[in-house]
């Protein structure tokens, strides 16, 4: 059997499991999911599980991943056990909302303390039959099926996931925290989907934690919305720390209106397979774009970051910077779009990717890539792949500190630039230490974990 009927045959496996399950699907879900999914089907039907073909997933081949018999999880399944027994996600001295979703089903669990009025942090599902018009203003808005596959597979299969909503004006003093479990009995598929809505002048900052409580193999699903109104201030932090039979597709869009702020920061510490898909429109003047990344890799982890910035308005900034750490034999890619429109004059975007390789099998794919149609702009973009500096090595190393702990300062410094773009303290400085214990070789997990996921 030639190569391309076994990825065509890939593709139809999954579409013959939607068609085995699509009555299930549309059962029991609000009419706002349901609109979408025949549409999305039918996009996928069309695209397929992308190949490197695939401009997108030139650098990443998800085929691999598509290919275990995985159970999938369509209705929301009762928790065996309690994630908060055997693992405590808590940042020290963070004093956050924490909520948790398992399996990409939002968990109806006790918090303490009270949201602000009028915020909302609930189930999508149930606030699309609860509120429908206020969810449908946005559900499937700019994560668009027809030009991903793996968005469409997403709309197709989607049936909860987290809603946060936050009224005009109102400012979250507390950081929001989302726990996303993975714990299944079987090799599973998760799908998940999210929405994100800040009206004008609303204010908040978003921790998500991405975990796995057992051993078995997960293949993760997600796409997030993002809405960010006029004057509104975003926080987005994203800790991905799965074991490493786990593969994580996570698409990510956001759309910005004008005077509004919105800093992304995502920290890959472990997992067998991250792909970050970040595309973010600047729709208003005056809008501004902080992305950051940074990813640790050893073994043969792979991490794609694919950011796409879009500048749509004049007077709009945009600010990226991705670090990656290679070791052993780990493969990495970042492909950063920055596209300014003709009507975006006095644009300023810049774009800056930084790799290090520790060993001579680790590889790194980077594509900068600018699209400027408009005159009055300043662009830039960098990408460099390199080793250590053998001769600032040689200058520690005489000033009696040993090779070991030598190269360990070296690349925490390497790191550091991206770090201190974290502006919550207490986060920061949990990622501080994060960052050294990967660092120094040792498996990355939150505050305390039960399970030793070294795979």
């Amino acid at each position: 059997m030639s190569v391309l009927v076994e990825k065509a045959d890939l593709s139809l496996k999954y579409i013959a499991h939607y068609n085995k399950v699509k009555e299930t699907l549309f059962e029991g879900s609000p009419d706002v999911l349901n609109a979408q999914r025949k549409k999305a089907f039918q996009d996928f039907v069309m695209q397929g599980i992308p190949t490197n073909k695939n401009e997108k997933y030139k650098y990443t081949n998800l085929h691999p991943h598509f290919l275990p018999n995985f159970s999938f999880i369509h209705q929301k399944e009762a928790q065996k056990t309690d994630p908060n027994a055997i693992f405590h996600c808590d940042v020290p001295q963070l004093d956050s909302y924490v909520k948790t979703t398992t399996n990409g089903w939002f968990n109806e669990s006790k918090t303490e303390g009270d949201l602000p009025e009028g915020v909302i942090l609930e189930s999508l599902e149930k606030m699309m039959k609860e509120q429908p018009g206020l969810v449908e203003k946005y559900y499937a808005k700019i994560a668009k099926s027809d030009t991903d596959a793996m968005v469409a597979l997403n709309t197709a299969f989607a049936k909860d996931g987290y809603f946060l909503y936050v009224p005009k004006n109102v400012v979250c003093e507390q950081p929001i925290q989302l726990i996303n479990f993975l714990e299944a009995p079987k090799d599973s598929f998760v799908t998940q989907r999210n929405l994100v809505v800040l009206e004008q002048g609303a204010d908040v900052k978003l921790i998500l934690c991405d975990h796995t409580l057992n051993l078995n193999r997960y293949l993760c699903n997600a796409v997030t919305e993002i809405f960010v109104g006029e004057n509104a201030n975003l926080d987005y932090y994203t800790l991905q720390n799965q074991h490493n039979r786990t593969a994580n597709i996570s698409s990510v869009f956001v759309q910005q209106e004008r005077d509004s702020v919105v800093t992304s920061h995502t920290s890959s510490f472990h997992g067998g397979l991250i792909r970050n898909n970040m595309e973010f429109v600047l729709n208003g003047e005056n809008t501004e774009a902080n992305v950051f990344g940074m990813a640790f890799l050893d073994k043969k982890q792979h991490v794609d970051n694919f950011t796409q910035i879009i500048h749509k308005k004049p007077n709009g900034r945009s600010n990226q910077v991705y670090k990656n750490v290679l070791d052993n034999e780990a493969t990495g890619a970042f492909s950063g779009l920055i596209h300014v429109v003709r009507d975006a004059q006095n644009t300023n975007a810049f774009q800056q990717n930084n790799n290090l390789l520790l060993s001579d099998t680790a590889t790194m794919q980077t594509k900068p890539q600018l699209i400027i149609d408009a005159d009055d702009v300043k662009c830039s973009h960098g990408a460099t792949v390199g080793q250590i500096d053998e001769e600032a090595l040689f200058y520690l190393r005489a000033r009696g500190i040993n090779e070991d702990k030598a190269r360990l300062m070296m690349m925490n410094a390497f790191m550091h630039e991206v770090v201190r773009k974290i502006s919550v303290e207490a986060l920061r400085d949990r990622i501080d230490e994060l960052v050294e214990r990967r660092l120094n070789g040792e498996v990355a997990k939150c505050h305390e974990c039960a399970y030793q996921c070294e795979v």
